[in-house]
């Protein structure tokens, strides 16, 4: 019950929390914002030509409006600089914009023998695990794994048009969705080149702490004006991309691990089929009440940029507790011949909220 309760609230507003209010109906707004410097010499160089140090800023919303104790609608929005994410280190531009990265109805039941979840809207992607702790308060890294991004990577963070539904039975959980577009490539309702795409996945909770999971999707992910839609290309409706993935949590006492392992294939047929495969494995370990250390290592291989493996850690403290200081390095190794590793180093101060009102 608790991934498919999360997915709904998109890593920040769980539907247990709003249950757990005695009234029937209310508002509950929680949100996240983040002050970052990040420094690298990637800055410097083409096509950015700038100061080695740059500020960033994020802050995401999670509304929710309860009806009822099965009807309620739930969304995230998001506000962010740029550059913030590592990805726009070396792209150029700079300003900032917003977002609507999930807007939901939903209705739920639970009972003691499981859970459903009806959703639709715009909602991310039921592929990967990774979409559940997206927050910077909950990602205890700073940077992402490597399949996920916003674009031109395997599973972006945006939405996508879609309906779903979660369902858990004893140890069992699931999900599946189907949406207007793909996780790869996701599309407005009011674009061109709309395409159904199916997305879902399951898990099996060996014991209280240890799960383990699968997820894929399935579906054509090109439009006609995307820049790697070249000349001679088929039509984007026969070319469906497909990926698997297995993924794994398991938490003891202080100790939390995560890994994903996922493959990927875009195919065409004006030039060779794009293939991708990329894992990582994360730890985070409390220290003490305040104090807690991370690291993750990820590795990344594709059939146009060859291998990449990248390793950061984070050392993490938290002033009270709705603060959070994170310090984090990372260093990018390319298996390119003559290409040179990128080092990062960056700090975010995170403030979260959380504001409740009963309306019966």
């Amino acid at each position: 019950m608790k991934r498919a309760l999360c997915i709904a609230m998109f890593a920040g507003v769980l539907a247990g929390s709003i249950r757990a209010q005695e009234a029937n109906s209310g508002l509950d707004l929680r949100g996240t914002f983040t002050a970052q410097v990040v420094g690298s010499k990637e800055l410097t160089e083409e096509p950015r030509n700038g100061a080695p140090l740059v500020p960033g800023g994020r802050a995401v919303l999670y509304p929710t409006v309860k009806f009822n104790d099965n009807f309620y609608v739930t969304a995230a929005l998001q506000g962010v600089t740029r550059p913030y994410y590592f990805d726009d280190l070396d792209e150029k531009g700079y300003g900032a914009y917003g977002r609507v990265l999930q807007a939901t109805m939903n209705y739920s039941r639970v009972s003691p023998r499981g859970s459903l979840l009806l959703r639709a809207g715009q909602m991310s992607t039921a592929f990967g695990s990774f979409v559940l702790r997206y927050d910077d308060a909950d990602n205890a890294l700073i940077d992402l794994p490597p399949a996920y991004g916003y674009y031109y990577t395997p599973v972006s963070m945006l939405g996508v048009a879609a309906a779903q539904v979660d369902a858990t039975r004893g140890r069992f959980d699931g999900r599946l969705q189907f949406a207007n577009s793909s996780p790869a490539n996701p599309r407005s309702l009011f674009a061109r080149d709309q395409y159904g795409n199916w997305a879902g996945g399951g898990g099996y909770t060996i014991r209280q702490g240890l799960r383990v999971g699968v997820s894929g999707y399935r579906g054509p992910y090109l439009y006609r004006e995307y820049p790697y839609f070249f000349p001679g290309e088929a039509n984007p409706s026969t070319l469906p991309a497909h990926a698997v993935g297995m993924d794994i949590d398991w938490a003891h006492n202080h100790t939390r691990v995560y890994a994903e392992l996922q493959r990927f294939l875009m195919p065409y047929k004006a030039i060779p089929n794009f293939h991708e495969s990329a894992a990582y494995g994360e730890l985070k370990q409390v220290l003490g009440p305040r104090w807690f250390v991370a690291g993750r290592y990820s590795y990344t291989c594709n059939s146009a940029q060859g291998a990449t493996h990248i390793g950061e850690s984070v050392v993490g403290f938290r002033p009270n507790r709705l603060q959070l200081v994170k310090v984090g390095y990372e260093r990018v190794h390319y298996r390119s011949a003559g290409e040179p590793d990128d080092n990062r180093f960056a700090v975010q101060f995170i403030t979260t909220l959380h504001k409740s009102l009963s309306l019966r």
